[in-house]
């Protein structure tokens, strides 16, 4: 369970990492890279926030997730400089691919009927309960 002020930190690094991430993407050599937070996790010492990304396109996320984790001192360095009068101390950063969204998907693709796992429906008449 997550304190008042865990979650009030972690929105203010979601805020500020978005809009450096958001920057650092407009920069990036190829074209329609986005980069979302879409979580962070604070824990109860403040010591660690482990930082959950979508990344688009898909095929570039491990990458792109390799590439971020290698500059995580200077993104905790431009996040201190931007929250220095709201946070002491900046807690270590943790990167993470949220992979939520494609799960949702996936599972619509299947409850739509286009990747379904059965491929005998006259099977699901024999399962039923009488």
């Amino acid at each position: 369970m997550e304190s008042d002020r865990q979650r009030k930190v972690a929105s203010v690094i979601q805020r500020d990492l978005a809009d450096i991430l958001r920057k650092a993407a407009s920069e990036y050599p190829g074209k329609g890279l986005i980069i979302s937070v879409s979580g962070v996790r604070i824990t109860v010492d403040f010591a660690l926030a482990k930082v959950y990304l979508s990344i688009f396109p898909p095929e570039q996320a491990a990458e792109i997730l390799e590439g971020i984790k290698s500059n995580a001192p200077l993104l905790k360095h431009e996040l201190a400089q931007r929250t220095k009068n709201q946070m002491r101390r900046v807690p270590d950063l943790l990167f993470y691919i949220d992979d939520s969204v494609a799960l949702v998907e996936k599972v619509e693709r299947s409850l739509k009927g286009a990747d379904n796992p059965i491929d005998d429906p006259s099977l699901l008449e024999r399962r039923k309960k009488k």
